[in-house]
């Protein structure tokens, strides 16, 4: 019989984008795969973000906000802090507006020297301050964890019941795997 716990069976978003050109694409696009726990993919949203741009935080708040799955979720799972490049997220506005604790998740310690040096040569001042309020990088397993309105503990069982295939979330390598699927014709990589 399979397992009945409420816990098990939590409703999570997956986030992650598209692959893109860096020097032809305008924009890309974002899949969202709602699962139970890290068993049973239940739906999937997307949306388009400029590359480079400002607008993911808006656009994620809305697709969120505007999917019939929204009254069941219980967190948001990112795979890093920006998407289409460097159009960074702001995880408290995301947070704070959608009522969901986030969660990123990154394979590698990032390199914040350099993410911020790039930033400031490309004029990008503003948006060092996003991925310094994302807070502490924690290290859980074989990955890097960012918490926004969940505990460390709280964090750890949901990727007890996501991470089922991979060391990385379930609903996140799907929506990675189906993103890069549609934008390069097959999915290539790790999530």
């Amino acid at each position: 019989m399979r397992d009945k716990n409420p816990k098990r069976q939590a409703r999570l978003i997956g986030i992650d984008d598209a692959p893109f050109d860096k020097f032809k694409s305008r924009k890309t696009f974002l899949v969202g795969t709602i699962y139970r726990g890290g068993d049973f993919m239940d739906g999937l949203v997307s949306t388009d973000v400029i590359v480079d741009g400002t607008d993911a935080t808006r656009k994620m708040i809305a697709m969120i906000n505007h999917s019939k799955f929204k009254p069941q979720l219980q967190c948001i799972l990112l795979k890093g802090i920006a998407v289409g490049g460097f159009n960074v997220i702001d995880v408290k506005e995301l947070s704070e507006k959608t009522k969901l604790p986030v969660l990123i998740v990154v394979r590698d310690y990032p390199n914040f020297n350099k993410i911020f040096s790039a930033l400031r040569k490309l004029g990008m001042e503003e948006k060092i301050r996003l991925i310094q309020q994302a807070g502490e990088l924690h290290k859980v397993g074989k990955i890097w964890v960012q918490l926004t309105n969940l505990s460390l503990e709280k964090a750890k069982k949901i990727l007890e019941i996501a991470c089922t295939h991979s060391h990385i979330p379930e609903p996140i390598r799907i929506a990675h795997i189906i993103a890069a699927g549609i934008a390069k014709g097959e999915s290539r990589g790790k999530a």
